[in-house]
């Protein structure tokens, strides 16, 4: 096994296709046995980056190494030694769940001696347990999800990409997946998972933000929101569009965004509040209730991307 430090690192990794840049100079480091989250909506840059590091981009500037090894150099290597998952699930519909473990064990190299102990064991680590004899074809999203994981770390891969791996899976079962992760990493596995919810950010380590092929944001989940400017009100008003509006024109308001039904609204300081209680009711939106929240990593994101496009000299869009 190769000795390395951390289990990816990249130096200006960087991805050009013709006139488009999908990847711009990105650098990040994880360490052995941390999940690391790449979050972004999608065209961000997120898969042509885990796609980098597995070995099947070959990167136009920068470097990376994974699990020690270098990404140009050794890309069948890293290949041999990681496990991957994506949403588009690569399994095999005419076969029986376990069929598949065990086509994916040969595949992956397991000896023949150790397969059957192997397969038991995947089983009942992804709560296959009484669907092992299953078709494929026949299975719930939510159970192809957990066997293609399963598939994925067949050869007990110190290091795990998920690349956009609970897209389209209800949000009981994504919580179950991540309860899955959490287990690998805590036997040492390393993980990067690349998704555009936001949610999911949470269960991971350090996250990095990805925006029109840059990382724009890179620390722990709380130190973002934490170090999130001013402060944030959660509205619940008459016409959250009316107030979003309202809210725009008001001095110290930073920034003003809908979230489903609701209103956020960030503030300089509290002496922000009666001025904008006093615009409301003046435009006769009726104020039902206002609150000081904690940020979510969804308000994180839009201000970055906000802050970003103002500095840029765009007009602020309706969502990202």
């Amino acid at each position: 096994m190769n000795a390395y430090s951390n289990a990816v690192e990249t130096s200006d990794l960087t991805c050009i296709f013709g006139d488009f840049t999908a990847v711009d100079k990105v650098n990040f480091y994880i360490p052995k046995g941390e999940i690391f989250g790449l979050l972004g909506p999608n065209g961000a840059g997120k898969t042509t980056t885990i796609r980098m590091l597995c070995g099947i981009i070959r990167p136009s500037h920068g470097d990376a190494t994974v699990l020690g090894y270098d990404i140009r150099k050794h890309a069948g290597e890293i290949k041999k030694q990681i496990g991957y998952m994506s949403q588009r699930f690569s399994l095999y519909d005419d076969l029986t769940a376990a069929e598949n473990l065990n086509f994916y064990a040969a595949i992956y190299g397991v000896p023949k001696s150790e397969r059957k102990k192997r397969i038991q064991d995947l089983i009942d680590q992804s709560g296959l347990r009484g669907y092992e004899n299953e078709l494929t074809e026949s299975l719930s999203g939510a159970w192809r999800q957990r066997l293609a994981l399963a598939c994925a770390i067949a050869h007990h891969p110190p290091m795990l990409f998920l690349d956009e791996a609970t897209a389209g899976v209800d949000p009981v079962s994504r919580r179950e997946f991540w309860d899955l992760i959490y287990e690998m990493a805590a036997e040492g596995i390393s993980i990067l998972a690349t998704t555009h919810y936001m949610d999911e950010a949470e269960y991971c380590n350090t996250i990095g933000m990805m925006y029109q092929s840059q990382l724009v944001a890179l620390a722990s989940p709380d130190t973002l929101k934490n170090e999130l400017p001013g402060l944030l009100l959660q509205v619940t008003c008459a016409d959250p569009l009316l107030g979003e509006k309202i809210a725009e024109k008001v001095p110290g308001v930073t920034d003003a965004a809908v979230h489903g039904v609701l209103l956020h609204i960030s503030i300089t300081d509290k002496q922000v509040v009666p001025t904008l209680q006093a615009a409301f009711s003046q435009a006769q939106n009726q104020i039902i209730d206002i609150e000081l929240i904690q940020p979510s990593l969804e308000d994180v994101f839009i201000n970055m991307v906000e802050d970003r496009l103002h500095k840029n000299g765009h007009q602020k869009q309706g969502g990202v």
